[in-house]
């Protein structure tokens, strides 16, 4: 067991240095409101500089002394045209590139666990389950990521694909290792390149466990994928691994996280920074304050994976914020005949 203490203490120490980021603690742009509050760039350095807006090709925006972005006080988004806007801020002499999106994002509690693929016969974590969420109007669609052996990113449930370990694969052999269905294996930065075309379904990124130890690496190459391609409106994350959600708050202290396990307490998660707790629903049942408990400190609640409908009735009915399921078409039926 010291052996073991000794080893894990190591491996904390010998992790890279965080490098901070510029982020905003809101990229959503609400519609039909002149001149409204978008979110405050925010630099986890304490010599961060001045914060200004450098450049703003459509000439929608402003910025206030403290990092405020806002729409010009006459400037209002409607319905129409494009949804995203890109922006560059200045962080005293660093540049950092944004993308603001127009807050049409569904609220409806629906979370479609790996995509929508069981009723329409599609591989899970493919690009066709996910387009399956945005068309059925799915809040959000949860998809897992590994790390493939030269380092890209790629989307599995399963430390395996055909017979091949990903973490010991390379992409390209991934690749060729074709889903069922005809459903290729997606590397992250194609998944978010084609979700960031609508802006009505969030992605909600779960980061494996790695058996090899190279979540670090992993977190590390996930973010700065998300940063790179300006989605951070879109995604939010979760991961069975509490310091994974611990690394990510350290590089990006706006990111919306979750913890899975199930082991930590409401006031643990607070104090770690993690934003909501996505719990199996045997926890809830457990402790049937736990969703008080959790409101009470501000954080998000989902529960995972509800599939049969009394289940599913009992938890929209509960007031969880979300409800992660297989069954996304029966639980949008539930919700429609409820109205």
């Amino acid at each position: 067991m010291l052996a073991i203490g000794f080893l894990l203490c190591a491996s904390v120490l010998a992790q890279p240095a965080v490098k901070p980021r510029a982020t905003m603690d809101s990229y959503l742009i609400p519609l039909n409101k002149k001149g409204a509050t978008i979110g405050t760039v925010l630099f986890g350095h304490a010599d961060r500089g001045r914060i200004t807006l450098v450049s703003d090709t459509a000439r929608l925006f402003r910025i206030d002394k403290d990092g405020t972005i806002s729409l010009r006080k006459r400037k209002a988004v409607r319905d129409v045209g494009t949804h995203a806007y890109g922006i560059t801020v200045a962080v005293g002499k660093q540049y950092y590139q944004m993308e603001l999106v127009k807050d049409e994002f569904i609220r409806n509690k629906v979370v479609a666990h790996r995509g929508a693929w069981r009723k329409v016969g599609v591989m899970q974590n493919s690009v066709r389950s996910f387009q399956h969420a945005v068309e059925l109007g799915c809040e959000a669609s949860e998809f897992d990521v590994w790390l493939s052996k030269d380092k890209v990113v790629v989307l599995s449930h399963d430390p395996h694909i055909g017979g091949l370990s990903v973490e010991e694969s390379s992409a390209k052999e991934l690749y060729a290792s074709t889903l069922a269905g005809g459903d290729p294996v997606p590397a992250l930065t194609d998944f978010i390149t084609m979700a960031k075309k609508q802006n009505k379904t969030k992605m909600i990124l779960e980061i494996k466990p790695s058996p090899t130890g190279r979540n670090t690496e992993l977190v590390d190459s996930v973010l700065s994928i998300v940063h790179r391609l300006k989605a951070q409106a879109y995604i939010e994350y979760i991961s069975f691994d509490y310091n994974v959600l611990k690394r990510i708050k350290a590089q990006d202290q706006t990111a919306k996280t979750a913890y899975l396990m199930g082991n930590k307490t409401v006031d643990e998660l607070k104090a770690d920074g993690i934003t909501g707790l996505d719990y199996d629903f045997y926890k809830y049942e457990a402790d049937p304050q736990l969703l008080a408990k959790a409101k009470s400190r501000g954080l998000t609640t989902n529960v995972w994976t509800v599939n049969k409908e009394a289940a599913l009735c009992t938890f929209l009915q509960s007031g969880v914020d979300r409800i992660t399921t297989d069954e996304p078409e029966l639980l949008l039926e539930i919700i429609k005949k409820k109205k």
